[in-house]
């Protein structure tokens, strides 16, 4: 028996390591090792959610848990450097969909990395020629990063698939990368690393909604590290909360708690000007509910529930999205975690009858399905559930599906309802399908 190569290609494609595959499953990280290296065989009840994990069909999961046996070592041959330089590359109408979107994935990030490096280093006027002035980056070339960051914002916020933005973020991002080895000055690598950590914030919203969680946390440490180039706390600040986002959903309140403490902190040297703080307390909320904490929920929620008292407009695009609209929602989510049914539908009821986009629907549809899971009444759960499992599939969001999935493992006490096991099939269907 030999290495299953092909399934370890395919979990780290997904953003998986080997614990995080483990934990999305309930086995042990050994269990997963032993999956890799071709020694044991994933049992038959964890095959299905295994797939739905590696996002493939049950047949495609048997060719990838197919091992390969070693290859004897090649003998040397004094035309190995040529004969590799040889071969064909593979062009774009030669590669899958899936490889194409890996090359896409590894070569965004590889610009990101550079991007980041460069964000960090000094600027000396050594690293200039002798004999060239010293001059600043153009301002229209900064506002034209800043535009077109806006832009891209706004096309995420619009598309139905969101990680269809990321080829146009890989490119724009290039395009900054350019911008730093012609910044000369500190007012330009500040202006730059700003530009910057807006489109990492970007970039991992689209991995996050992709539930690739890994690629996600790597956009927003970045983007807070170019926050904190940037001399921007407020930058930093919604970094932080968003990574915070990552170990919610990883069912990690306490890790989630570690980076809100950071950026509230760092909230409270912003600009009061701007929503930053009541954000941070409204995703504060989240993770003392998780905790089944309903006075310090409550305590944040009211906190954040001020945002409504800023002066003048509050700022609604890019990397600070918070307003204050989505609070009913977030409320009745919290409320859910909590167990408090009435004021979870209460909450809920009011988010419904707001103007939302099909994510956000798609999110409080699942929890008043979990709410009918709570009551045990099978006509709510279904009723929502349906509707959740439309939006899942029109949007192909890896968010809403992980909604679904939140949802679909609640569902063992009512199973011997046939609507409850149809919904069971469809859920795993689209799981695997999508």
């Amino acid at each position: 028996m030999g290495p299953r190569k092909a399934l370890m290609r395919r979990w780290k494609a997904l953003g998986y390591s080997q614990e995080r595959l483990a934990q999305a499953l309930g086995v042990d990280t050994t269990t997963v090792g032993r999956w890799g290296r071709g020694q044991g065989e994933p049992q038959a009840y964890i095959r299905p959610k295994l797939a739905a994990r590696l996002q493939v069909t049950l047949t495609e999961l048997d060719e990838l848990l197919k091992t390969e046996a070693p290859q004897p070592p090649e003998p040397p041959s004094t035309y190995g450097p040529q004969r590799i330089l040889g071969r064909r590359a593979k062009s774009d109408e030669d590669l899958g969909a899936g490889d194409l979107e890996e090359m896409i994935r590894r070569a965004f990030l590889r610009v990101l990395t550079i991007t980041g490096t460069l964000a960090a280093l000094p600027l000396s006027s050594e690293a200039a020629p002798a004999d060239h002035t010293l001059t600043t980056l153009p301002n229209s070339d900064v506002m034209a990063y800043s535009a077109m960051n806006s832009h891209l914002w706004q096309i995420f916020a619009l598309a139905k698939t969101k990680r269809s933005v990321l080829p146009m973020v890989h490119s724009h991002a290039r395009e900054i990368a350019n911008g730093f080895a012609a910044a000369r000055t500190e007012r330009d690598k500040r202006q730059l690393c700003a530009a910057v950590g807006d489109l990492f914030q970007l970039a991992g919203e689209i991995h996050f909604d992709s539930n690739n969680y890994t690629d996600a946390a790597h956009c927003y440490t970045l983007a807070a590290s170019a926050g904190v180039e940037a001399r921007d706390p407020d930058l930093s600040a919604c970094a932080l909360t968003r990574h915070a986002f990552v170990s919610l959903y990883e069912n990690k309140p306490r890790d989630a708690a570690s980076l809100l403490t950071a950026a509230a902190e760092a909230a409270s040297r912003g600009d009061r000007r701007l929503s930053t703080r009541y954000w941070v307390a409204a995703v504060q909320a989240e993770v003392f509910a998780g905790l089944g904490d309903l006075t310090a929920c409550r305590r944040a929620l009211d906190q954040a529930e001020d945002v409504h008292g800023l002066n003048g407009p509050v700022r609604t695009g890019g990397w600070l999205r918070f307003d204050g609209s989505r609070l009913a929602e977030e409320r009745g989510t919290c409320y859910v975690k909590l167990g408090r049914l009435d004021l979870a539908e209460r909450s809920l009821g009011d988010a419904l009858g707001q103007t939302m986009s099909m994510r956000r629907r798609g999110s409080v549809l699942a929890d008043l399905a979990i709410l009918g899971i709570q009551r045990g009444d099978i006509d709510q759960l279904v009723h929502h559930a349906s509707q959740v499992l439309d939006l899942a599939s029109e949007t192909e969001s890896g968010y809403v599906l992980r909604k679904l999935e939140g949802l679909q493992g609640r569902l063992e006490p009512l199973m011997s309802d046939r609507r409850v096991s149809v919904l069971n099939d469809q859920i795993i269907t689209l799981a695997m399908t999508g």
